[in-house]
């Protein structure tokens, strides 16, 4: 006789589903967002002023430029203007900026008195500013007090450039020192070379006027080629990084924004902060 063969039933164990993790899903999403409602918030406290003045000074104007990368150059302009309450600002130009018309070139932000201006006069070897005449002319009868500057050529003969220089510059009492405004890296010589030649630019043209020329460039050429060889000169930093909002101790001059808008001037115009206030700027100056 056949016995029945029974199956036993198997009871399955079910694994206990796993505690959702505060980590996860909606509570890192929410953490997400709260984050950066927060950072928004952390930096409109910051710009508050800024951000205030923009709104109830501008926006009552047709604004000619409606990008967001102006309307945020402004509030920085503000904020970094603020700060330096007390230091003398000025302006820089070249022939980019057109026919200027200087008896209107007063104020920034018609807040602002607008004590200096740095001209450019030649570039390289062989070719000055077409509106240096007129803007140099014009700055002294707006009673600016004024600079010129040369836009140094790498590849170019430093000697000829240093001689356009002098050929078209006469500074006069009250002008400040001359300015070399190096850039570019070379591209047919070394560093060592580059070095060498910006030197004898700097020694024939202050052997010329019988003072020390100022030098410009950015503040990564200044720290990467500049800062350790000639720290016996000083300098005009040009930093327009949205984080940086104060002079640096050793700067003379600093060159913080490209994006301003001037009254007389169309466009965008540079703007410095000279480490100093005006009786210091003046102490500066060409005797």
């Amino acid at each position: 006789m056949k016995k029945k063969l029974v199956r036993r039933q198997t009871t399955r164990t079910r694994k206990p589903k796993k505690k959702a993790s505060i980590f996860s899903g909606k509570f890192m999403r929410f953490s997400v967002v709260t984050f950066f409602i927060l950072l928004v918030i952390g930096i409109g406290y910051h710009y508050r002023n800024g951000l205030a003045y923009y709104f109830s000074f501008k926006s009552d104007k047709v604004l000619s430029e409606t990008a967001k990368d102006k309307r945020i150059s402004d509030v920085r302009n503000f904020q970094v203007l603020e700060k330096h309450e007390g230091k003398s600002i000025g302006l820089d130009v070249s022939e980019y900026q057109g026919k200027i018309s200087w008896s209107y070139v007063d104020t920034l932000e018609n807040k602002y008195p607008l004590h200096f201006v740095f001209i450019r006069a030649t570039v390289g070897r062989d070719r000055k500013d077409r509106q240096f005449n007129r803007n140099w002319l014009g700055a002294k009868e707006n009673k600016m007090i004024r600079g010129a500057y040369h836009y140094y050529r790498p590849n170019e003969n430093s000697l000829e450039q240093a001689a356009l220089f002098i050929k078209t510059v006469t500074l006069d009492k009250g002008d400040l020192p001359p300015i070399l405004d190096i850039e570019k890296l070379p591209k047919n010589q070394s560093l060592d070379s580059l070095k060498v030649g910006l030197k004898r630019w700097l020694k024939t043209v202050e052997l010329h006027y019988g003072v020390k020329p100022i030098i410009y460039t950015g503040e990564k050429y200044y720290d990467d080629f500049l800062k350790d060889e000639f720290s016996d000169y000083l300098f005009w930093i040009a930093n327009y990084n949205f984080y940086r909002e104060e002079i640096d101790d050793d700067w003379l001059f600093w060159q913080f924004t490209e994006k301003a808008s001037v009254s007389g001037i169309k466009g965008n115009v540079d703007v410095n902060i000279y480490n100093g206030d005006l009786q210091q700027l003046r102490y500066i100056t060409v005797e």
